[in-house]
C-alpha cells in the first residue's frame, strides 16, 4: 500500500473514532470546520478555473449546510435558531451564485459568514453545551 493511501485511511479511522466519541456540541464545530474547508477548496478551485473540482467542493459545503441546518432545533431554539436557518438558507443560496458565476467572492462571503458562526459557536459558555 502506498504512503498517501494508508494516510488517507488512517484519517477516515481517525475521524470515525472522533464523531463516535464527540460531544454534540464538538459535532457541530466539525461540521462547521468541514463546510470552512471545502468552500476554501472551492474558492481555489474557482481562481483556478477548475470546474469539476469547483462544482465537487460546492457541493459538499452545500451538503455540510445543509446538515447543520436539519439539526437546528427551531421549536426550542428560539429566534437565534431562527436566524440560523435564514443564514443557511442564504449561504446556500450564495453558493448556487458562486457555481453559476463561478464567483470566487461568493465563497469567500459564505467563508466569512461560517468563520462568524464558528466563532460564537466555539465561544459558547460550557454550561450551554450540553443542554
Amino acid at each position: 500500500m502506498n504512503a498517501p493511501k494508508a494516510l488517507q485511511q488512517y484519517k477516515q479511522v481517525d475521524i470515525h473514532s472522533t464523531v463516535q466519541t464527540a460531544s454534540p456540541h464538538k459535532l457541530i464545530s466539525m461540521l462547521l470546520t468541514g463546510a470552512l474547508e471545502a468552500f476554501a477548496k472551492a474558492k481555489g478551485a474557482i481562481e483556478r478555473n477548475e470546474i469539476d473540482a469547483r462544482a465537487a467542493h460546492l457541493n459538499k459545503g452545500n451538503d455540510i449546510l445543509i446538515a447543520l441546518r436539519d439539526n437546528l432545533n427551531l421549536e426550542e431554539g428560539g429566534e437565534v435558531a431562527s436566524n440560523l436557518d435564514k443564514l443557511y438558507v442564504y449561504m446556500l443560496e450564495t453558493s448556487l451564485q458562486a457555481n453559476r458565476l463561478n464567483d470566487a467572492e461568493k465563497a469567500q462571503e459564505i467563508m466569512n459568514l461560517l468563520l462568524e458562526i464558528k466563532q460564537g459557536w466555539d465561544e459558547m459558555p460550557i454550561e450551554y453545551r450540553n443542554g
